[in-house]
């Protein structure tokens, strides 16, 4: 792997929620807004369509104008890893290849929710859309919302066998796990986190960077976390890490990214919208966030 793709995809690469207008449709003015308050926050990169964009709710036609809207936004200041990922294996090619035509810096697979397939299917799905492009893609291992975990094994088979397969983002609570990804794979193998209580952990283990939700709403916080790791100010990394958790915990209480948004909505910058089946914590929640948003100084 280049060394070059090692120093650009790492650090606090933010997962945008696709904001909506109050009618449901999408908003790409707010969209692109919030793309350029992450840029000038100091995000390391941008990722849409992921578990933040709500992309079940999407049709395909709308996550590619989403990817194409990031795209132009960021205009090559920053990497853009579109989330390509579905439960169809034909639509997951298809998103895959249209983001590598537009321009897209990476593309962040991930695992097939809801079929449960077997490691032996996983790894033949993988290497097929792999095999299908060039462009580098990060594999998205989320077992809490895809119901089926992909294994060490077949990580480092994957990764092996297709050259452009370059790293996981890793929404995995184990731990031992994780540590033993990097094992198999190698200390060139990207590794993100996705679960925020472990973004720092897992710098300290060897992780690249993390893809938290949590950068939606504090991203220039998440972004100095990285930074004091990279310029080996590891205790001042620590000091954030420990200073985030209050709303990392505030923002997982309901499922993301409801919270995420009812924040983003207190502190002006979207209408507050979900699409069902999704919908907006309950009140006493709110309650909860806005008094968090306030000791954080984000209202």
């Amino acid at each position: 792997m280049s060394q070059n793709l090692k120093k650009l995809l790492r650090g606090s690469i933010c997962p945008v929620i696709t904001p909506f207008k109050e009618s449901g449709e999408i908003d790409f003015i707010k969209m692109s807004e919030l793309i350029e308050w992450q840029i000038e926050s100091g995000s390391h990169g941008i990722s849409v369509t992921g578990t933040s964009g709500e992309p079940s709710s999407l049709t395909t036609e709308e996550r590619l104008l989403v990817m194409e809207n990031a795209i132009k936004t960021v205009n090559g200041r920053v990497p853009v890893l579109p989330a390509t990922g579905s439960t169809n294996h034909d639509e997951t090619m298809y998103l895959t290849k249209k983001a590598e035509e537009m321009g897209a810096t990476a593309a962040m697979v991930i695992v097939p929710y809801y079929n449960r397939p077997n490691q032996a299917a996983l790894y033949k799905h993988f290497k097929t859309v792999a095999d299908s492009v060039d462009i580098p893609i990060i594999i998205y291992n989320i077992p809490g919302r895809t119901a089926v975990n992909l294994e060490v094994d077949t990580i480092a088979r994957l990764y092996k066998d297709c050259g452009n397969i370059v790293g996981a983002k890793e929404s995995n609570k184990d731990f031992e796990h994780i540590n033993r990804v990097l094992k198999a794979c190698g200390p060139d193998f990207l590794l993100f986190s996705g679960i925020e209580l472990l973004c720092y952990p897992m710098l300290t283990i060897g992780g690249i960077g993390s893809i938290s939700a949590t950068a939606n709403v504090a991203p220039s916080l998440v972004a100095e976390m990285h930074n004091r790791w990279f310029e080996g100010n590891h205790e001042a990394a620590l000091e954030l890490h420990y200073k985030l958790m209050d709303l990392n915990d505030v923002l997982f209480r309901d499922t993301n990214p409801a919270p995420v948004k009812a924040a983003l909505g207190m502190m002006g910058k979207i209408h507050p919208k979900l699409r069902m089946p999704m919908d907006l914590p309950e009140e006493n929640l709110q309650v909860t966030i806005k008094k968090t948003l306030e000791e954080y100084k984000l209202i």
